[in-house]
């Protein structure tokens, strides 16, 4: 199956009251073990990818070829979205012209009024073009990838207007926030989720920084509206322990342990069940 948009994936989702994992990808690995788990699963997935991911695989077209190939070559049949994570305005563009289906232009750090018109003028680029686009008002809290979010709550008034932009699904701070959760975390703020759902048009709604959030917030956010839920940190700390274990055992040394094919496979193996976890906690799996 061809690359498509995330728009149809997303209001499947939010129509079906579950939510679709966004999981970032780093390198060929990383993809081809989410594409994997994902026909496996039988359920519909989008490929995130940061502007600094981008820059580490070779630039966006190397990206956008890589993840076509794959597709084509594994023989994956479930929808994939390939979908830009926390885009700047110009990075934007050149995703859409490299092949990407799915940006997310994050201008959250601007004055409302800027973002707001930078907004449209992705949204209007991308849609002549058929696909879709996620924006994001107020910020996430934690860093990701150079991106800094001190996790204030999103305005409901400033929702809506970034929804009369034309998005296509709307990333709005509720207490989430990238990285790994500190112990003190006050939780997810599902009151003023409730109010973002009702001022931004029935849109499809993002929770940026998956990883750590318990089950049950989960659930309830899915509830209220979450149809995309970002998933990378977690995702990183599995793949690291995976290799680690590998070398702290001495199996490197084993051999031709240390061939990167052996030394990445544990790493993963470990992605591998958190991306099934994930899908399974999402409730993503046969909707296909």
């Amino acid at each position: 199956m061809a690359l498509i948009s995330a728009k149809s994936i997303l209001d499947n989702a939010r129509d079906g009251h579950y939510a679709v994992g966004a999981f970032n990808i780093n390198n060929l690995e990383w993809t081809k073990l989410i594409l994997e788990v994902s026909e496996e699963k039988k359920s519909p997935v989008l490929l995130g990818v940061s502007e600094g991911a981008v820059k580490y695989m070779g630039g966006f077209k190397v990206v956008a070829d890589m993840v076509a190939a794959l597709v084509e070559s594994l023989n994956i049949t479930v929808p994939v979205a390939l979908h830009l994570d926390h885009g700047s305005y110009e990075g934007s563009f050149k995703a859409i012209d490299a092949g990407f289906t799915s940006v997310m232009y994050d201008g959250s750090h601007l004055p409302l009024e800027e973002n707001l018109q930078q907004t449209r003028e992705v949204v209007k680029y991308a849609h002549d073009r058929g696909l879709s686009v996620e924006a994001e008002v107020g910020s996430i809290g934690g860093e990701e990838d150079g991106i800094v979010g001190l996790g204030e709550l999103a305005d409901p008034v400033e929702c809506q207007k970034l929804a009369d932009t034309g998005i296509d699904f709307l990333a709005a701070g509720i207490g989430n926030i990238h990285g790994k959760y500190p112990e003190n975390w006050a939780g997810l703020h599902f009151e003023r989720l409730a109010e973002v759902k009702d001022a931004s048009n029935g849109l499809p709604l993002v929770l940026h920084g998956g990883t750590g959030i318990p089950e049950d917030q989960i659930t309830k956010a899915i509830d209220l509206g979450v149809s995309k839920i970002n998933v990378n940190t977690e995702l990183q700390l599995a793949f690291a322990e995976g290799i680690r274990e590998y070398i702290e055992a001495g199996k490197d040394l084993e051999g031709k342990g240390f061939d990167p094919r052996k030394l990445l496979a544990p790493g993963v193996e470990a992605a591998k069940q958190v991306v099934r976890d994930k899908i399974d906690m999402f409730g993503s799996e046969n909707k296909a």
